[in-house]
């Protein structure tokens, strides 16, 4: 598809993102304070005092693409009642969180707040947030949300936030390159296995130098950790009780599948090659460096914007083997209330209207990005987009993983691990069972 015909819905994006984070994504933040407003459009109490409130809410959305969207809603917010005005307070998205927690063991902080949604139940933990228990029993949104996003926001069976937003990671590829392979411009690899045979013939060498290579599971958005949650049927390193798992066989043979794609390039090529990457504007798939890009659905807007001549497609994480499952990994972000807000109430008026349809859908006509709200995901408009289209079915088969509780700071012991096979330093297997005891051990110890 030619991203300059083909491609109508005008939208920005994260982490991560983050996966981790992932990412989601990445994150334009350029802007300073500003005054906006919101509430929800529900009927108050009639006993409520006529006194208008003002209600403070933070975000990290101050680019020149995003900070006008959030105060529209805003504004549409504040226009649509006489009893709530919000204020919209911008902190870059690295001191955000920081100020906020400061300013919850202060007693003074913001109403309603842009957080992590996969780290909620943390917030929840160490009674940073506000339960909503009360505020559901008489505004039951829970069916509004995607379920796995809904799963990421409870804590011992009780919510502490309102789902926003999400992403999901799919195969972004240059058919023209396909096509001068000999492959199938509109037919991707189903299973990793073709996927690496596809990218031996994509790879493009001049003398010992390559000019282009065809995949690495080292650049982008689905690493290593991702192949392994994709290549164990959609589980990651903890499993349904809770126990980790880092060390099962899909995993190792996850990181054998990595370490067979470097042998093929050479790790030394991989590094060399990575260092010549650029700024956005000279992202590798779209200088045609790359063949295969694994990302964010929310790349698009990259390609809109830089890549007007690529013409790619789009396409489903491959599967382990045939019918094991076509996982991906998504994030992404919550609204909830700070402990100590003074006006939760108020709070949770706006927290409703931010999540309701008419303001998610507007939001993802603007930014490009998954929402939570599953009837604005669906709306008609935005799905005559064909990656957005995509993103909302690669939805099915999108997994997120909340950090847990008891072990917070779980990758900083894997990670170690992760690159100590992946340079070659220690086998795959033995790398994987020093990270699964140390990650036991941070367990106990969290148990004491």
């Amino acid at each position: 598809m030619k991203t300059n015909k083909a491609l109508s819905v005008s939208l920005a994006t994260l982490l991560g993102a983050s996966v981790l984070l992932s990412a989601c994504g990445s994150n334009n933040n350029n802007g300073g304070d500003d005054n906006a407003a919101a509430a929800n459009d529900s009927a108050q109490p009639a006993e409520a005092s006529t006194k208008k409130v003002t209600i403070d809410f933070w975000t990290f959305w101050g680019s020149e693409t995003r900070r006008p969207i959030i105060e529209k809603i805003i504004d549409d917010f504040n226009k649509s009642q006489d009893r709530i005005t919000v204020k919209h307070t911008y902190y870059p998205f690295g001191d955000i969180w920081t100020k906020e927690l400061a300013a919850v063991a202060a007693g003074n902080p913001p109403d309603v707040i842009v957080n992590d949604i996969n780290t909620t139940a943390q917030r929840a933990d160490k009674n940073q947030n506000t339960n909503l228990t009360e505020y559901l029993k008489k505004d039951d949104v829970k069916g509004r949300f995607f379920p796995q996003l809904w799963d990421t926001v409870i804590y011992k069976d009780e919510a502490y936030a309102l789902p926003f937003t999400t992403d999901t990671r799919m195969m972004f590829y240059n058919k023209d390159h396909f096509k001068e392979a000999g492959l199938d411009p509109e037919k991707f690899p189903t299973t990793w296995a073709e996927l690496e045979e596809a990218a031996a013939k994509l790879d493009k060498k001049s003398g010992d130098k390559y000019t282009r290579i065809g995949y690495s599971p080292q650049y982008a958005g689905f690493d290593w950790g991702s192949i392994a949650m994709n290549f164990d049927k959609g589980l990651n390193f903890f499993g349904p009780d809770g126990k980790p798992v880092i060390n099962d066989k899909a995993h190792v043979d996850a990181m054998n599948y990595v370490l067979a794609n470097a042998k093929r390039i050479g790790q030394k090529n991989l590094d060399n090659f990575k260092a010549s990457f650029g700024s956005k504007q000279a992202n590798p798939f779209i200088a045609g460096q790359v063949s295969i890009w694994p990302d964010a659905t929310t790349f698009y807007t990259q390609l809109r914007d830089y890549g007007q001549n690529v013409n790619y497609g789009v396409a489903p994480i491959p599967e382990a083997e045939e019918g094991s499952g076509h996982y991906s990994v998504g994030g992404g972000f919550v609204v909830e209330i700070p402990k100590g807000a003074k006006h939760p109430d108020e709070a949770w008026e706006f927290m409703k209207y931010l999540t309701d349809k008419s303001a998610q859908t507007y939001w993802a006509e603007k930014n490009f990005d998954s929402v939570a709200n599953q009837e604005a995901a669906n709306d008609p408009e935005l799905l005559k987009n064909p990656v957005y289209q995509a993103a909302v079915d690669n939805m099915k088969v999108t997994k997120l993983f909340p950090f847990p509780v008891n072990a917070p700071d779980f990758l900083n012991l894997i990670n170690p691990n992760r690159d100590a096979a992946i340079l070659g330093q220690v086998p795959p297997q033995e790398a994987l069972d020093k990270a699964q005891k140390d990650v036991e051990n941070l367990l106990q110890q969290n148990a004491k």
